[in-house]
């Protein structure tokens, strides 16, 4: 998934905190002091950061209530708020598919029928109010345009020698993007072949993050060439973030069509949450005509059909993903599959190989 602000600032990123920002790399179990009095506290995947600091001080001064936010990967948010059910800290949650339906599977969410959901596809929400698409996104791979000469094109040459050891993805456990990886490849190769080549892609593996965001800092580091992402995110880390690196996308054959498909971020209503009343009053903002407006300003796309993907940052987005094939994901079939596939990630792809999988700064 993505890192945190805490960190993208330790890396030298241009990129300024919320007052009431509370991020965190990786939980592990260490108490955060999320929630305070007339607060409302969002838990959010990694790389709407900017979004986030151009639009929630209007909400708060409208409101007269802080908002603080814990930052992480999609899984890892979802983890915490998992621990916390009996006593939740946070009033809204943005994750990942499929971690977005997971928590609505497991009981985190409560449904809620905000009135700006209106607008979104039916195939973009849970019909019971449960969560709603809130930026829609592509996911993608990255690479290092300085460095990496030869743009790969194909999911095989990133097996040639020149990438060994200077490949890196996130957890697919811990991350929506890196479950992503494994959602592209079964859907392209089929699930026996997809993790061949997956086992064949770890001989090039450097390690694995937790969150996905800090491999952009990685690739523009050059600690590592290849990366996977996703099109918003890399895009916005290029242009805003002072980062060097150019999202890719890939194809199973050479002299194939490169292909994805949708990962968007969702957003739902903590169940239980300490501040409701100011849990979806924050929905219905972000969900608004005006904030979902500033959405192509991020590299992101509206989640409203109502709202066009305009502007500068939107044509990059359009001629991004111009020409690449984007195919369905039946996100009922991934939930059912997650919990085998990240097993099989975790015994025939890592084994007792020793690599890292919760890299979160470089050593």
């Amino acid at each position: 998934m993505r890192t945190t602000n805490q960190l993208r600032a330790t890396a030298g990123m241009v990129r300024t905190l919320l007052p009431a920002l509370v991020a965190a790399a990786a939980f592990g179990g260490v108490a955060l002091p999320a929630h305070a009095a007339d607060a409302v506290v969002l838990y959010t995947a990694d790389g709407l950061e900017n979004l986030y600091k151009d639009v929630l001080p209007a909400f708060e001064k409208k409101e007269g209530v802080k908002v603080n936010i814990v930052t992480a990967g999609s899984g890892e948010v979802v983890n915490r708020a998992t621990v916390e059910k009996d006593s939740p800290k946070a009033d809204v949650l943005v994750t990942l598919p499929p971690f977005i339906q997971q928590a609505a599977q497991t009981g985190l969410l409560q449904n809620y029928q905000s009135v700006n959901y209106k607008n979104v596809p039916a195939i973009a929400k849970a019909s019971d109010g449960a969560w709603a698409t809130f930026v829609n996104n592509y996911f993608s791979f990255a690479i290092n345009p300085e460095v990496v000469k030869t743009q790969p094109k194909t999911f095989a040459d990133l097996l040639h020698p020149d990438y060994s050891g200077k490949v890196a993805y996130s957890n697919p456990a811990t991350a929506g993007d890196g479950m992503a990886v494994i959602i592209l490849t079964t859907s392209l190769m089929g699930e026996d072949k997809a993790f061949d080549y997956l086992k064949k892609l770890e001989q090039s593996a450097k390690f694995h993050t937790k969150g996905t965001g800090y491999l952009d800092v990685l690739l523009s580091r050059n600690e590592i060439s290849v990366a996977n992402g996703d099109l918003q995110m890399d895009l916005d880390d290029a242009a805003n973030g002072g980062l060097t690196l150019k999202p890719i996308f890939l194809a199973v054959d050479a002299g194939g069509q490169p292909t994805t498909f949708q990962l968007p971020y969702a957003i739902g209503l903590i169940k239980n949450g300490p501040n409701q009343a100011g849990g979806k009053k924050l929905i219905d903002y972000l969900m608004s005509s005006d904030v979902q407006s500033r959405v192509p300003d991020i590299f992101g796309i509206p989640a409203r059909s109502d709202v066009p993907l305009t502007g500068k940052n939107g044509e990059a987005v359009k001629q991004a993903i111009s020409g690449v094939k984007l195919i369905p994901v039946d996100w009922n079939h991934v939930m059912s599959k997650k919990a085998d596939w990240t097993a099989r990630w975790k015994n025939d792809v890592i084994g007792s190989s020793g690599k890292q999988l919760e890299v979160v700064k470089p050593q």
